[in-house]
């Protein structure tokens, strides 16, 4: 019978962790089918942003793509949990949670709207880092200009803390912190050292206040039409994807941050406890909501 192919796209580069992962999940199917299915990974933007990709999986131009969860609450609005601050303990709980029935029930409504997610991969912690001082208690927010993506939750959570919250472009970041516009801005190490955001923020705190994955999804009909053991195979495909994954994003986290600090930043590990009493009138608000239904059931998951 005809080989199966199907068409991944996302917009990282080669070298990004969840690219390898991919790669590693088009071995492993390829491998399970005996050859005869494989996923043809298309990387760095060839086929447009990652809004592009959506559309594309949504009319079945395109079989797979990879998109953080924030981009999912469009389609699936309790996906905002991973916008909220604090709401996992740390790394291992957080991992806890997208391996339980709570992360796989996040992962399944989009099937809805013809996007099905298949698993979750590692994006790490969002982190402050500015140019004057070390944030070491939200105190120490107060009054600064902090970038944070165009997202409510983001915003809201600078100004909970008592920062001033400043949605610029990706872009344009460098030269905003260079030009004093903004005095700092959030995100993962490996973000961070890419970017060469630290030749102009010399101080780095691992306050660790969201994490937010990526998602890996495929076109809901595409998957409908695959034989059950095709499915089986591309389901326990994409979880060891996962696995080796986050294995990558671990070297690459220790990695940026001993590479930082060899160029004169200061990486601090203050302590959560204020943030986290801080943010909470934020993640109350969200009470008797959906998006506080799952708030609670990812603190009761071991």
């Amino acid at each position: 019978s005809d080989k199966i192919v199907l068409k991944l796209a996302h917009g990282l580069d080669p070298s990004h962790p969840v690219h390898k992962g991919m790669l590693y999940m088009a071995e492993q199917f390829e491998k399970k089918s005996g050859g005869r299915a494989t996923i043809q990974v298309i990387s760095g933007g060839v086929l447009g942003s990652e809004r592009d990709n959506i559309e594309q999986l949504q009319k079945g131009s395109l079989a797979m793509t990879k998109v953080s969860a924030a981009a999912m609450e469009i389609f699936i609005p309790e996906m905002a949990v991973f916008g909220l601050p604090y709401i996992f303990r740390d790394h291992d709980h957080f991992w806890g949670v997208l391996n339980s029935p709570v992360g796989r029930e996040l992962l399944t409504m989009g099937n809805e709207a013809g996007l099905r997610g298949l698993c979750y991969y590692d994006s790490g912690s969002r982190n402050f880092y500015t140019t004057q001082k070390p944030i070491l208690s939200p105190d120490d927010l107060r009054g600064l200009k902090i970038r944070v993506m165009e997202s409510r939750t983001a915003m809201d959570m600078i100004r909970v803390m008592g920062g001033e919250p400043t949605p610029i472009s990706w872009g344009e970041l460098y030269t905003s912190l260079q030009q004093g516009v903004i005095d700092g801005a959030e995100n993962n190490p490996p973000s961070f050292y890419t970017s060469r955001h630290y030749e102009v923020c010399k101080y780095f705190s691992m306050d660790e206040h969201t994490r937010i994955p990526d998602v890996l999804l495929i076109n809901a009909d595409v998957w409908e039409s695959l034989p059950p053991e095709v499915q089986r195979w591309l389901q326990e495909a994409a979880d060891e994807s996962s696995v080796y994954q986050r294995k990558l994003w671990a070297i690459e986290t220790e990695k940026a941050l001993e590479e930082v600090q060899k160029r004169g930043v200061e990486v601090s590990y203050p302590d959560l406890k204020p943030f986290v009493e801080k943010v909470q009138p934020l993640i109350q608000r969200y009470n008797d909501t959906p998006v506080g239904e799952f708030v609670k059931r990812i603190q009761e998951t071991q």
